[in-house]
């Protein structure tokens, strides 16, 4: 598609259900600006934050496999993108975006 610019929307890194991309900067979602903002929301409460991304997971597993039940996300990555970036790791700095 040549000559055809994509356009990102400014505003909260939110998902876009049920493709759970970032409506704002188009990345899968939690991307890296998201992830920074729910670290800094949940500071306090590392628990709540992890139960509030299991039940994100939960529905992005299903809605996406709706979307593509063949060939969908496997498991392993979609743990990874929803929580594994979120559990605290010893020595290393909480705040990666990895």
């Amino acid at each position: 598609m040549a000559g055809q610019r994509r356009t990102l929307v400014s505003g909260p890194h939110l998902a876009l259900r049920p493709l759970w991309l970032c409506r704002s900067c188009a990345a899968p979602w939690p991307c890296a600006t998201a992830r920074l903002t729910l670290l800094d929301e949940y500071a306090d409460d590392r628990v709540a934050l992890l139960v509030y991304l299991g039940g994100l997971l939960h529905d992005a597993a299903g809605e996406l496999h709706t979307l593509n039940p063949h060939d969908g996300p496997e498991p392993t990555v979609l743990f990874h993108r929803f929580l594994g970036w979120a559990l605290a790791r010893p020595g290393r700095d909480r705040r990666a975006t990895g």
